[in-house]
């Protein structure tokens, strides 16, 4: 009872906060075009908050996460197109839809049947919708890079179209990177910036033959990164010394002295 008492404040303050007469002005300037990208901004400092096991800034990012869809929800109500409980509504029915093993009488042998039930519904519940154009055109295109790379491999890999095994893939980034370094001797930043687009390309594609998820690794580097770029302004902090005025053999050292320390 108290979880709906608490979804109930939450959307009287967000309708509070979009009152014409004396709500919030920035709230009441935002559509669901100016919100979009803090729809993104929120997802992404869940998934850090999660990656990073910190129980108490999940819980406050999911917040975050849940204003946004309240918000929505509120400007959407305002237009008379539909309200939270509408995506509630939604939502459920779409869950039970999708779980036919768990809501209806279904039963599916093991992990692939079911994974195979799941599209056929997905593919089911679209049937009504606007055909995309050809099987990619369901990846949407205002994807990050890496993300919507990884979903054009794979929903090309439904029909055949892919690398036998990781090693294909190997040989192709080695191929790559030759194209690459043969771009940048011939200084067209035309082509440096074509071939290197598929090098990332191929990076993402040897990624999801090795089981691993490349945007999730790429933020692991990001944050070792951090870490040990930070240890380097520390570690000069300390000493007295400059960052900036130092010479390529003592940034080395302190790089060195930051990996070894993690």
């Amino acid at each position: 009872m108290s979880e709906l008492t608490e979804t109930k404040r939450l959307l009287h303050i967000v309708a509070q906060l979009r009152n014409p007469e004396s709500g919030c002005p920035w709230d009441l300037q935002q559509t669901h075009t100016s919100l979009a990208p803090y729809v993104l901004e929120e997802a992404y400092e869940l998934v850090e908050a999660i990656e990073t096991g910190d129980q108490d800034h999940t819980l406050e990012e999911l917040g975050d996460v849940l204003l946004q869809v309240a918000l929505h929800s509120r400007i959407a109500e305002e237009h008379r197109a539909f309200d939270f409980d509408a995506v509630a509504a939604r939502l459920a029915d779409k869950l039970v839809h999708r779980h036919p093993h768990v809501f209806a009488e279904v039963h599916y042998a093991d992990a692939a049947e079911q994974a195979a039930g799941w599209e056929a519904i997905k593919a089911q519940e679209q049937s009504t919708r606007p055909v995309p154009a050809g099987l990619l055109g369901k990846v949407p295109a205002n994807l990050p890079g890496l993300t919507q790379a990884l979903k054009l491999q794979k929903k090309a890999a439904t029909v055949g179209f892919d690398w036998p095994s990781a090693q294909g893939v190997l040989d192709k980034l080695h191929e790559e990177l030759q194209e690459v370094e043969q771009a940048e001797h011939q200084g067209d930043m035309d082509e440096l910036e074509n071939e290197l687009g598929d090098l990332l390309f191929t990076v993402v594609n040897l990624a999801r033959h090795l089981g691993v998820e490349p945007e999730r690794a790429l933020r692991v580097a990001n944050r070792k990164f951090r870490r040990r770029f930070q240890a380097m302004e520390a570690a000069c902090t300390r000493e007295g010394r400059d960052l900036s005025r130092l010479d390529s053999a003592a940034l080395e050292a302190l790089w060195q002295s930051a990996k070894s320390n993690g």
